[in-house]
């Protein structure tokens, strides 16, 4: 049971996170409670002041139309949290999505699936193309492209207010990560992850490596949902950088070499901090 707890406490510690955001919001909805209200592109928080997901407004800009002070506030804030704090964290330790995901990547295992993904033309840059895409096309129609479609919305608003045809998309996403390709919406179509990606340069909280404890096991690539940024692994000390790590900490969990481990930079010293 503790080699249990050990190998898994980051995935419950998230998993406990993202339900209680979730539980909130619904509990604003059911009980009337104002701790979280609204959903995650516009929030309210303890019926005070305005959380925004700054993707939402980036593209509510480039549809031309004029953005309310606080919710531009509330998106400066989201921004800077995940810029300069949390980096890429909030897809593995907000979104929904991300438990449909890793849900079917479990699944993917238990039936003897985890094998080599049917051979698709998809890279993960893809996402970024999509990402420009949205916001060529929010300025073209006046509408939010992505909003409109987007399935984390769908799944969010559906568990708070409950759900429509939108299930439908989610259902599909679970199967397509199944089946086809293993962690291929928010690894290589989601273009809210590739935002966050490009802003996760100068977080604060890094995964380290030490070289030295490393016995090249190679299980943190087996479970990272991001394997390309563990390009030091085996390799040198140092920070884990790459702008599409989610800060999960599966790579920390099943490092029994105690090579990896979650960091605090020290920017004014220029190292990290244990």
């Amino acid at each position: 049971m503790n080699k249990l707890l050990k190998t898994h406490r980051w995935l419950i510690t998230r998993r406990i996170v993202q339900f209680s955001i979730l539980f909130l919001f619904v509990s604003s909805n059911l009980f009337g409670w104002k701790v979280l209200t609204g959903d995650l592109s516009t929030a309210k928080v303890l019926d005070s002041f305005h959380l925004a997901d700054p993707y939402m407004v980036t593209q509510i800009f480039a549809t031309g139309y004029i953005v309310a002070a606080d919710t531009l506030i509330g998106a400066l804030i989201v921004f800077l949290f995940y810029a300069l704090i949390g980096g890429r964290a909030f897809c593995s330790w907000v979104c929904p999505i991300n438990i449909v995901t890793e849900s079917a990547s479990r699944l993917r295992k238990i039936l003897t699936l985890y094998r080599e993904n049917i051979k698709v033309p998809i890279k993960r840059n893809v996402r970024y193309w999509l990402l420009a895409l949205s916001i060529v096309l929010s300025f073209l129609t006046g509408v939010a492209a992505f909003e409109i479609i987007s399935p984390i919305g769908m799944l969010h608003r559906g568990v708070i207010f409950g759900f429509g045809f939108g299930i439908a998309a989610i259902i599909f996403l679970f199967f397509f990560d199944l089946f086809v390709l293993q962690n291929g919406w928010c690894g290589y179509l989601c273009p809210l992850g590739a935002f966050y990606s490009l802003t996760n340069r100068f977080s604060i909280f890094k995964i380290k490596h030490t070289v030295e404890n490393c016995t090249a096991c190679n299980k943190c690539f087996m479970v990272c949902p991001e394997k390309q940024v563990l390009g030091i692994i085996n390799k040198q000390s140092g920070r884990i950088t790459g702008g599409e790590c989610t800060n999960c900490g599966r790579c920390v969990e099943v490092c029994e070499d105690n090579s990896l481990k979650f960091s605090i930079n020290n920017y004014k010293k220029n190292k990290l901090i244990r």
